[in-house]
């Protein structure tokens, strides 16, 4: 009898702790120098007329960026979030992945190469993300895919079209022209509420064999909360 009651005990100590709900990513005080935080959660690095503006989305607004992807339940087909589904019984949707929308701006220089390889994600408690490539992806819903022919294939056909299309590539900003697109990381654990976002060896400057000549790295600072307990971060904010 006393063992049922250490069980049921453990029990309620490990229920009442509720869930990890984190608010959407802004940008924290203390920007390095040339970086501007603007209105709109996004951050800009400012070199002369070469804009660089880095935009954490939430899954939200890459919902309504792939609508008809994301309308579909369990069969839901956004390749960057789980869409409108919902663990049975439960009305919160954990996140896919981390993701930015990266936009340059290049009114300065001949051109300009952003590689997303060379960029990654620290936190301030130590944890560290690499930026998942498009191959990374393929293989991931390779996992989905249901069978050679059918609606498992179509689905993922649009899913890797998808990605291609909308994550960043690392084509050349020739000059007068914008660049844009997705930087994809893992998901952020728990315990994560500041990050810094690494952009290494931004090519500026090229010699006559075309490699780079004059780089520059930059680093993006976001932070966020994190609420423990039972109800949606923005179920609480919109009440």
């Amino acid at each position: 009898m006393r063992g049922l009651w250490i069980l049921a005990a453990a029990v309620l100590a490990i229920s009442g702790c509720g869930r990890y709900f984190p608010t959407a990513l802004q940008p924290a005080a203390g920007q390095a120098e040339g970086m501007t935080a603007n209105d709109d959660g996004s951050i800009t690095y400012e070199l002369d007329r070469l804009a660089i503006t880095l935009r954490p989305m939430t899954d939200a607004e890459l919902n309504r960026q792939f609508a008809p992807e994301s309308t579909r339940g369990a069969s839901s087909i956004n390749p960057y979030t789980f869409g409108d589904w919902r663990t049975p019984g439960e009305d919160w949707t954990p996140p896919r992945f981390t993701v930015f929308r990266l936009e340059v701006g290049n009114y300065q220089f001949p051109k300009v190469l952003i590689d997303p390889k060379m960029t990654s994600m620290t936190t301030a408690n130590n944890r560290r993300y690499g930026s998942l490539s498009y191959a990374n992806l393929y293989e991931y819903y390779q996992a989905y895919f249901q069978g050679r022919t059918g609606q498992g294939r179509a689905d993922f056909r649009t899913r890797t079209d998808l990605l291609k299309r909308t994550m960043y590539s690392d084509a050349l900003v020739f000059s007068g022209m914008d660049g844009e697109g997705y930087l994809v990381f893992p998901s952020l654990h728990d315990d994560v509420r500041r990050i810094q976002v690494h952009m290494k060896d931004i090519a500026l400057r090229f010699n006559y064999a075309d490699l780079p000549v004059e780089t520059v790295d930059l680093t993006f600072s976001f932070e966020r909360d994190v609420r423990r307990g039972y109800t949606p971060t923005d179920a609480v904010i919109r009440n």
